[in-house]
């Protein structure tokens, strides 16, 4: 049987790894990973999401020692030696055909593209597979044969669609005979402005991933309807950094969920339905960067919002980057950010609306320094969270809605405990003073007032918008 190479990419595991599945079954397998700083760090990613998957690597290739398959690691910068690269490795060990899952971002296809059309000039077979989503972007289209732009309809389609071969596990490999070839070590980490986050808060590599699974299963799904919106207590699953680098896949999510909801998707357990929701939305994103690549080239959704007047406030931009705001659950947030490499998803969304409409300041800006700091940050999620807080995206949020953080803090986080867990200089406070903390109660508190105010904020956000050419 003739050697087939697999490469991974974002999806750092052997159980139900489609494109490692399809190899195994046609002969003996060598892995490859290809470092590109360089190209990660022109995409954005800090210190965070670099580091976490150089120890999703280097756990990728322990696990696949077990199975005998050495992974090869090669540092290339960039994308640009990709192709070149992958052909001497197949051809240096009598490689019949190269194996790797489809990624969706514009770069990342083109890329692919190039892949393959070398491979197909050399005489060799590539193969790409569909794994990060059940349905491949193009197959649910609306009646008109258009991609959906809006997520409640994409939803329906995808329940109503989705069948049990789309979510099926992949067969995981079997322990082939040893090769003549010896796995190799990880490169170098490359030099980043920032230092990670204590790897303790995020063990890297499928076995961590599987247990958070469990354990998220065991004590929180079926509260999750409950408690997802509340940043004091530990409702969510916590699972995006590893779905994002696919050390779990979308369809061990599902299964398990199916599992604990008597085989049910749609219906059945608020909790689990409600998280099922997330991760279709995940799927929803993965194909709009397929059907609309102009948001992959830094562009709004929506056309018409280019025009916005967006402000140019750097001291403004900086105090919301420092948690400086006068706000508390927005610099509670961001500060979770920064120490954490990670903000709960509601509070995702407070940050995001709080930059575009209170500050009115570009989305772009904010959508860079959130994919530096996140440990999860994948491209497709987090545009589609940004355009959608900022109303430039798909399936928007009203121009007009613009959450009021105080507001907010009092209704999901009413004993303010987050608050307190980062704003230590607020934890004296009674709980209902650190809200909207009064200037008379901080004392010698190193605390700002806030830096605009809500009712004056949302008048210039909506004369903004209002001032758009509409669509």
């Amino acid at each position: 049987m003739a050697r087939q190479l697999v490469w991974f990419r974002s999806d750092l595991r052997t159980l139900d790894n489609s494109a490692l599945a399809a190899a195994a079954s046609r002969g003996p397998v060598i892995a490859v990973f290809l470092h590109c700083p360089a190209q990660w760090q022109a995409h954005g990613h800090g210190a965070n999401k670099v580091d976490f998957l150089r120890r999703g690597v280097a756990a990728l290739g322990d696990t696949l020692a077990g199975y005998n398959i050495p992974l090869l690691q090669r540092d290339i910068g960039d994308f640009s030696a990709t192709a070149e690269t992958l052909l001497a490795i197949a051809r240096e060990h009598d490689v019949a055909a190269l194996h790797f899952n489809r990624e969706y971002p514009l770069n990342e296809a083109r890329r692919d593209a190039a892949v393959q059309a070398a491979f197909h000039a050399a005489g060799l077979a590539s193969h790409a597979w569909t794994d990060a989503v059940a349905f491949e972007p193009g197959e649910l289209l609306t009646g008109q044969g258009h991609y959906y732009s809006v997520f409640t309809p994409f939803a329906k389609a995808w329940q109503r669609q989705v069948d049990a071969g789309r979510l099926a596990l992949r067969d995981a490999p079997s322990v082939q005979a040893a090769l003549p070839i010896a796995a190799e070590a990880l490169p170098d980490a490359p030099r980043l402005a920032d230092t990670p986050v204590d790897a303790r808060h995020w063990p890297a590599g499928e076995t961590a991933a599987a247990d958070r699974l469990a354990r998220f299963l065991r004590y929180r799904a079926r509260h999750y309807h409950e408690q997802r919106d509340l940043p004091a207590i530990a409702g969510t699953s916590e699972l995006s950094p590893y779905l994002a680098l696919g050390m779990l896949s979308h369809r061990q999510c599902l299964q398990a969920a199916m599992a604990e909801n008597d085989g049910h998707l749609g219906d059945g357990d608020a909790g689990l339905t409600g998280w099922v929701n997330e991760l279709i939305w995940r799927e929803f994103y993965q194909h709009i960067v397929v059907g609309f690549p102009e948001v992959c080239r830094h562009r709004p959704f929506q056309r018409h919002t280019e025009a916005l007047a967006w402000r140019d406030d750097d001291a403004a931009f900086r105090a919301w980057c420092e948690g400086r705001t006068g706000y508390p659950l927005v610099d509670a947030a961001m500060r979770q950010l920064v120490q954490t490499g990670w903000m709960h998803n509601r509070l995702r969304m407070v940050t995001a609306m709080f930059l575009t409409k209170h500050l009115l300041i570009d989305w772009r800006r904010g959508e860079a320094f959130f994919l530096r700091h996140l440990i999860d940050g994948e491209f497709a999620a987090n545009n589609g969270g940004w355009q959608w807080a900022a109303s430039t995206g798909t399936d928007a949020a009203p121009y007009f809605r613009l959450f009021n953080p105080t507001t907010q803090s009092r209704r999901f986080d009413p004993d303010g405990r987050f608050l307190a867990a980062y704003l230590p200089e607020l934890a004296e406070l009674p709980a209902k003073a650190r809200h909207a903390p009064p200037r008379d109660a901080l004392g010698a508190a190193d605390y700002p007032p806030p830096i605009v105010d809500h009712k004056a904020a949302r008048e210039r956000a909506l004369a903004a918008f209002k001032a758009l050419p509409r669509s």
